[in-house]
């Protein structure tokens, strides 16, 4: 039977996007005059007014609100006629220390040199695939593209009706051998100023937008496409929908194609597993499958608070592995380590790296020097794919013919 596969994607003016935004804007302020400081920042945002709120340890001073402004106005909200705007908003801050509880778990306290523990306890997932060149869905690599498509013609000036928010959701058709056949369905919905009809909408979207973002071979004539589907998307942003930090954790992975632990990332330091070793199972699982052990993998790690490593680590291979799964588990924990220390520094997750992350994902990125997009570790795995699964074959001969030894003396 013919399967489906639906994902979504949201530019960055969605309000949801906004405030992942604005955390991660301030993690990045810190860690750029302190590397080693501890964050979680939160951020709601409601009509005109935002509320900017968590725990910081650090020696550095960041201005919360200043940085939250600034980060408005970038994205395009600068018209107080929106009902949202970057100078006339109202930003609340209420910023913390730290709790010793949590601090104590994840300092020096009780553990060897250099080791650093969990900033909490919790599952994590990566996942990659061979559908498309960056090795994601490719439901999820369309949606994407698209949302990113809206907010350049709108920055470019091509289309100059647009508004910040908007969303887009790709339906793929796969066939029975399992392979993406076609597009099914395609959905746009994009903020307009008023003044634009709905059929000027929806012609320039499709020809300004669609086309270029997704390539023709998906585009087929059974591909129903909705533009705007209610007929008018003026009120948006904050203006028309409240806005959270980390509410939209699956347009951030895989788009509900791999498993998710549940953690958000936005506003948290890397010590924080639900963001770090989820990064690390993504930049193994996609070196796993870049190296053709499997098509699809999904790599699982599991943590406790305070312990330095994780308490688990496993595959699912979802049935495409190239060789046995049992040399792919040895060859996971061989070729990576996944101590939270070593997390950061193979990673470079100590840098300012996150709010360029905060909108269109954080994976299958070709739009920056994130470390864990790298496929370096694909050469170390192939080469010891076939020193290991000869290792293999020969073990498995010798105990068949011990076996058949047997046997014959029976």
């Amino acid at each position: 039977m013919d399967q489906y596969v639906t994902c979504e994607s949201v530019t960055e003016g969605h309000p949801d996007k906004v405030c992942d935004q604005v955390s991660d804007g301030i993690l990045d302020e810190y860690l750029k005059q302190d590397p080693n400081a501890r964050v979680a920042v939160e951020t709601m945002v409601s009509g005109n007014t935002m509320m900017i709120a968590g725990e910081v340890t650090s020696s550095a001073r960041v201005d919360a609100a200043a940085t939250a402004r600034n980060i408005i106005r970038e994205i395009g909200y600068t018209d107080p006629a929106l009902g949202f705007d970057c100078d006339s908003c109202v930003i609340l801050t209420n910023l913390n220390t730290q709790s010793p509880d949590i601090a104590m778990g994840v300092g020096q306290y009780g553990k060897p040199e250099g080791a650093i523990g969990a900033g909490d306890q919790g599952m994590m997932f990566g996942y990659a695939c061979d559908e498309t060149e960056n090795f994601m869905p490719l439901a999820y690599d369309l949606a994407n593209r698209i949302v990113r498509r809206l907010a350049e013609v709108r920055k470019a000036g091509v289309l100059p009706w647009l508004r910040p928010d908007g969303k887009s959701q790709v339906t793929i058709r796969y066939g029975p051998d399992g392979e993406p056949y076609e597009a099914s369905c395609i959905i746009v919905s994009a903020q307009h100023d008023e003044t634009v009809s709905l059929p000027v909408i929806r012609r320039e979207i499709r020809q300004q937008v669609i086309r270029p973002a997704v390539d023709e071979r998906w585009l087929t004539k059974n591909t129903r496409v909705y533009i705007n589907p209610t007929g008018r998307f003026v009120v948006g942003g904050p203006a028309g929908d409240t806005g959270l930090t980390g509410r939209k954790i699956m347009v951030d992975t895989y788009g509900g194609v791999g498993r998710h632990g549940g953690g958000a990332f936005s506003g948290k330091d890397p010590t924080k597993v639900d963001r770090s070793a989820s990064y690390m199972a993504r930049y193994a699982a996609k070196n796993l499958v870049a190296a053709g052990l499997a098509r699809k993998c999904e790599v699982e790690l599991d943590y406790a608070i305070g312990v330095p490593e994780p308490v688990s680590v496993s595959t699912d291979l979802f049935g495409t592995q190239t060789i046995p799964q049992e040399e792919v588990e040895r060859l996971l924990r061989e070729v990576f380590s996944f101590s939270v220390a070593d997390l950061l520094e193979q990673l470079d997750l100590k840098r300012p790296q996150y709010r360029e992350l905060a909108a269109y994902g954080h994976f299958g990125r070709e739009d920056g020097n994130f470390r864990w997009e790298r496929l370096d570790k694909v050469p170390v795995l192939r080469d010891q794919a076939v020193s290991g699964l000869r290792a293999f074959l020969s073990h498995t001969r010798t105990e068949n013919n011990e076996k058949r030894k047997g046997r014959l003396l029976r």
